[in-house]
């Protein structure tokens, strides 16, 4: 081997670049982020040839003091962190002092700043590691930084490039997200000298809305509810889109950690959770969220580029998120809304107008008596299922007609005014046309109900003839060990018999059939990695929902008109009942000014 030696600076900072510079739109972000901390109300950002050429970020901050300009430039430099403590109230963007020591080590750069304080401003360069000394230049308050052929003295990274398309692509998509997490910073973008993106600083949320807008699509607003519940010193704002506005791909999913935009497992677990019930499979939510918290409770120095973070206290953030975002899920309703006149319709699937959560929409008064809904569907599920609680079934009302309404007031359904092919339901309401998926519709009252009453019963558990041992892994027993009595009041009780083996001793009455084997892992996994598992009440849900869509409304029934009215309150009440158990749509909306346009009305 050869000796061991010293590596020379430019070596270092060329390693490093490796782990911290990827592309041209991870120099942007680490330059953009050093605008952000120096206080930057405006920041333009100039490419050319996707970055490969030029990337140029101006800002109006607090600038650079002339004798710091060569420390700016110096490994491990920073005015960010200076001790252990502030390792762990990190609150700024960046704090690693390696950026512009490993952008000016595979470029050539150039650093421009001027001091808010100080009347002139200076200029240094730096090409391929080599620093030359600051000299006068002419520059407003802030900074601008220019980085010219990038990778130009590294070819083997250079040649990693994609097209120049793709790399501008990746930049704008950072802007974007940098964009939605400083709602107060004007924002300016160009490419080849060319403007592509101006963000507009915002000051209120309404504003801020608009600018989501822009990211997500002018229809996310209409689609998305508006979340702000703190609790525990955690703080959860932002907005959620409804099923409706879910997409294909999880390509519209901005979580930020204290202004920083993160990929975690633990957030995409919770969000997948808190969607389950209710978004189609293959799909994805989308949403931009900004979580809180003290910055002791969260390591953000665990990743080179900052991607990731690890919270200390990962059970209490995950049940957190998940128990907000499902709650904001559960309140929505069939009909919350009407559209308005200038309505914007929603085009996934076969177009359907989505409800939004606002406060007159919450607050509609309940002028209609509320009938149990009476379709003559078969009772054995349900009968089924209250054995198994140890209740008897309820039965079942007769339907009665609907109760006059008082005068000029509307449902948000409407009224019904005929069935379609005995599948649709079709009524009347103040802004035009509904269609309702009886089916669909019915399957979601009856599943909400029986989970309804899932939940206020106790819980049945059957022991097993033949207690089962099951060989986990060590950190799978130990989740055993650890959380057995929260097992237990699901029905399932498990006792850890060895370093590696659990025994099963009870499950839930409800799960009787399954692989009580492959069941235990799944929850022992979660348990180990979240803290927590939802896996056996999500089997629970699919019994249940099963049960519901044997035990609602078949397509092919013909309805009387009190008994369409009676689904359409239901579908007013409960939970969830935009989307059926499987997470298509029950309901759609169509608008007088969409009716009018299918026949070219005032034109």
């Amino acid at each position: 081997m050869s000796v061991i030696r010293v590596l020379p600076p430019e070596l270092i900072n060329q390693i490093a670049a490796g782990e911290v510079i990827e592309r041209p739109s991870s120099v942007v972000k680490e330059l953009v982020e050093n605008s952000l901390d120096a206080g930057a109300s405006r920041i333009e950002v100039d490419i050319e040839a996707g970055g490969s050429r030029l990337i140029r970020v101006r800002d109006d901050g607090g600038g650079i003091a002339a004798d710091e300009l060569p420390l700016a430039v110096a490994s491990h430099a920073t005015s960010k962190i200076g001790s252990f403590d502030d390792l762990e109230h990190v609150a700024s963007m960046g704090f690693r002092g390696e950026a512009l020591a490993s952008v000016s080590s595979v470029s050539r750069f150039a650093l421009t700043s001027r001091a808010r304080a100080r009347e002139a401003a200076f200029r240094i360069e730096v090409d391929g590691g080599k620093l030359q000394a600051a000299r006068p230049a002419q520059h407003p308050a802030g900074t601008s930084v220019e980085v010219r052929d990038l990778f130009y003295n590294v070819p083997a990274r250079r040649k990693f490039l994609r097209a120049e398309r793709t790399e501008f692509a990746h930049i704008d998509d950072l802007l974007k997200s940098l964009a939605l997490a400083r709602s107060s910073v004007e924002f300016r973008l160009s490419h080849n000298g060319k403007p592509v993106r101006i963000w507009k600083a915002v000051r209120d949320e309404q504003t801020a809305l608009q600018r989501v807008a822009e990211v997500l699509g002018e229809e996310f607003p209409a689609q998305s509810l508006r979340i702000d519940h703190a609790m525990a010193g955690l703080h959860l704002s932002g907005w959620v889109g409804l099923p409706t506005a879910s997409r294909s791909q999880a390509d519209s999913q901005y979580f930020y950690v204290n202004g920083r935009l993160v990929r975690d497992r633990i957030v995409a677990h919770a969000v997948r959770q808190a969607y389950a019930d209710v978004l189609f499979h293959g799909r994805h939510a989308a949403f931009v969220l900004y979580f809180e918290l003290d910055p002791v409770g969260v390591d953000v120095n665990v990743h080179p580029a900052k991607h990731e973070v690890r919270f200390r206290e990962q059970r209490l953030v995950h049940d957190f998120l998940f128990r907000t975002l499902h709650e904001a899920l559960a309140q929505t309703r069939a009909g919350q809304n009407g559209l308005p006149a200038s309505d914007a319709v929603s085009s996934m699937d076969r177009g359907y107008a989505a409800s939004s959560s606002s406060p007159a929409a919450m607050a509609w008064p309940g002028q209609f008596s509320q009938n149990r809904l009476s379709l003559g569907v078969r009772e054995a599920p349900l009968a089924g299922y209250a054995a198994l609680l140890g209740e008897q079934p309820a039965a079942m009302d007769s339907s009665t007609p609907m109760p006059e309404a008082e005068a000029g007031a509307t449902p948000p359904l409407g009224f019904a005014i005929a069935q379609l092919k005995k599948i649709f339901v079709l009524a009347e309401n103040d802004h035009g046309l509904v269609l309702v998926d009886m089916h669909a519709a019915h399957e979601r009252i009856t599943y909400e109900k029986l989970k309804s009453g899932r939940a206020c019963s106790n819980l049945r558990s059957q022991m097993l003839l033949v207690p089962l041992s099951i060989a986990v892994s060590a950190k799978e027993a130990a989740a055993a060990e650890e959380h057995a009595e929260a097992l237990a009041d699901w029905g399932l009780e498990l006792s850890r018999s060895g370093p590696s083996t659990i025994v099963v001793r009870r499950i839930p009455a409800l799960l009787e059939g399954a692989d009580v084997a492959q069941l235990c892992r799944d929850v022992l996994s979660e348990l180990s990695q979240h803290g927590s598992s939802r896996r056996l009440q999500e089997l629970e849900n699919e019994l249940l929902s099963t049960m519901a869509c044997h035990g609602s409304v078949r397509a092919g029934r013909r309805l009387t008109l009190p008994e369409m009215n009676a689904l359409l309150r239901e579908m007013e009440v409960t939970e969830r009942s935009g989307q059926c158990n499987h997470g298509r749509p029950t309901w759609t909306q169509l608008s007088l000014v969409e009716l009018d346009k299918l026949f070219m009305r005032g034109r």
